[in-house]
């Protein structure tokens, strides 16, 4: 799909989800952002993608909440009077022991990370067919993706991303008639979160075949093959550094 001239939203304008919208703008997309708490991030990639010379639309949604994903879609499509591609990044992501995980915590990483999903391309769906078309682009996680989980204290974090596989794949089947082509990636490790000891650092590359962090630009790389792609769908793509063959 020929990317310059059309329309995405992407959930999550943190860190990743920002450098992406800059390089969407930059091969020509006008490109709609959501946010939480990141206000300040989603202006700085608005700013970015109104100065590649092309529209910007940012909005806060709380995922969480079923109506406010439609109101999100049904927003970006407006401001742009068309939608074709959907990227899904908004995640919650945090440790908790098992004996801490009630139906609160449960739904607060499931409701964003899997159902949101779900409900955000069920909006776009209507706007992409009118469209001829489109993409969605889903995030899971390489351990969710490898099959297996690795790390105690992401119970619904891995069963969500778990999830993400399922349902495009799913997504993939019911849509591909109508040109819509749905897949999904699965980071490893891309960026160090705020906090990590250079001994973690260096511990995480160890772990890492090709013994280093991919950056930012091995998640654009994916994003764009699988908007460009098309005979590609319900796949998932590990963007992981070789993590999972270990």
């Amino acid at each position: 799909m020929d990317l310059s001239g059309r329309a995405a939203l992407i959930t999550g304008a943190k860190r990743i989800g920002g450098a992406v919208a800059r390089e969407l703008a930059g091969r020509g997309m006008d490109v709609a952002i959501s946010y939480n708490r990141s206000r300040g991030e989603a202006e700085t990639a608005a700013a970015d993608i109104r100065a590649a010379g092309r529209r910007a639309y940012i909005a806060a949604a709380d995922l969480s909440d079923p109506d406010a994903c439609a109101t999100l879609v049904d927003g970006a499509a407006a401001a742009f009077g068309r939608l074709v591609v959907l990227i899904n990044m908004a995640s919650v992501y945090s440790a908790v022991p098992f004996d801490d995980t009630d139906v609160k915590v449960w739904n607060a990483v499931v409701d964003v990370d899997l159902r949101a999903s779900f409900l955000c391309a069920r909006a776009a769906v209507p706007h992409m067919r009118r469209g001829g078309g489109g993409r969605i682009v889903n995030f899971s996680d390489w351990v969710a993706s490898s099959g297996r989980p690795r790390y105690p204290g992401y119970l619904p974090y891995f069963v969500a991303k778990a999830g993400a596989v399922a349902l495009t794949e799913a997504l993939a089947l019911e849509l591909a008639r109508d040109q819509i082509l749905v897949n999904a990636v699965a980071p490893g490790p891309i960026l160090a979160p705020p906090g990590t000891t250079d001994d973690e650092v260096k511990a995480v590359e160890a772990a890492t075949p090709l013994g280093r962090w991919g950056g930012e630009a091995a998640i654009i790389q994916a994003v764009l093959f699988l908007l460009e792609t098309d005979f590609v769908t319900g796949e998932t793509v590990r963007v992981d550094g070789g993590r999972h063959v270990r």
